[in-house]
């Protein structure tokens, strides 16, 4: 089978692309514990080294060169639209076995009323269906893992920026009753899903969606994490008018931060991933929701 390694048979060399990453915090530390060579890439050093990991610092975006290494495998965490341009390098170094992270966004932003967020829907699209084609050129076996919502790292977009918000003002504002579920999923639960897939005959050209361990509406989420924080749930519930109002005035300020009135809107939009399909094959087992 494509890109299938012999039974039996150890990884002894993988690279790591997005290794600064907050899923890669979780990941590097296993693969050294299963004995395997990491190389690790990325566009900036390290903050702090991880003990048997071979880091080299290069943006395989700019198409640079590759260092000279040999590798069985890759494990893909920067984002996918990277990787198709450069599959060719890779395969050079004896990669036959890509596991890439794309994300659910692909789906959940393609009718988003704002144009930014559809164009970032069909990159991702775009960039999976030219990731499969150039491995199958290659000879490659490929996975694609679709995250929903990551936590874990303590540098996300979306929990972690939430609990600053907590701490610094004590009250979170939602959009409305916040009624949208979500299933965030921790960074470990992917790590794991990722050697999993590694490993899965089933898994080869095949994508998952990789939804967390529970369903709970965003304004129960938001609870959850003032509650990881010692602190009861001040929850204030705004009008749209209200946000439209704060977005426009912070855009003309220009000081901090615009507010994304995407993700606004979905605050009361389901987010819901089935994830049957990566239980069956991967033996992946999300854990419940705790910041």
């Amino acid at each position: 089978m494509q890109g299938e390694k012999p039974r039996g048979c150890t990884w002894r060399s993988i690279c790591v692309t997005g290794a600064t990453s907050q899923l890669a915090t979780f990941l590097l530390p296993r693969l050294i514990e299963s004995g395997i060579a990491v190389h690790a890439f990325s566009r900036n050093p390290p903050v702090t080294s991880t003990a048997g990991v071979d880091w080299y610092t290069v943006d395989i975006g700019s198409g640079a060169g590759l260092p000279v290494i040999r590798a069985e495998g890759l494990l893909h965490l920067a984002p996918i639209w990277l990787l198709p341009p450069r599959i060719g390098d890779f395969a050079a170094l004896g990669v036959g076995r890509i596991v890439a992270f794309s994300s659910t966004s692909r789906f959940t932003k393609i009718h988003s009323r704002y144009a930014g967020e559809r164009r970032l829907a069909e990159k991702l699209a775009q960039a999976e269906t030219r990731f499969a084609k150039e491995c199958d050129r290659y000879g490659i076996g490929w996975t694609v893992l679709r995250p929903t919502l990551i936590y874990g790292g303590g540098n996300d977009l979306n929990v972690t920026r939430i609990a600053s918000f907590v701490r610094r003002f004590g009250f979170f504002p939602v959009a409305g009753p916040a009624n949208g579920l979500r299933q965030p999923v921790h960074a470990a639960d992917l790590a794991a899903a990722c050697l999993a897939a590694l490993d899965s005959p089933a898994a080869l050209q095949h994508g998952y969606n990789l939804s967390g361990g529970e369903a709970l509406t965003y304004r129960n989420m938001v609870a959850v994490i003032f509650r990881a924080q010692g602190r009861t749930p001040r929850i204030i519930q705004l009008p749209l008018f209200v946000w439209r109002l704060a977005a426009y005035l912070s855009r003309m300020s220009g000081s901090g931060a615009a507010i994304n009135m995407g993700m606004v809107h979905r605050m009361n939009e389901d987010l819901v991933f089935d994830n049957a399909e990566a239980r069956r094959d991967l033996g992946y087992a999300p854990r419940a929701f705790w910041p």
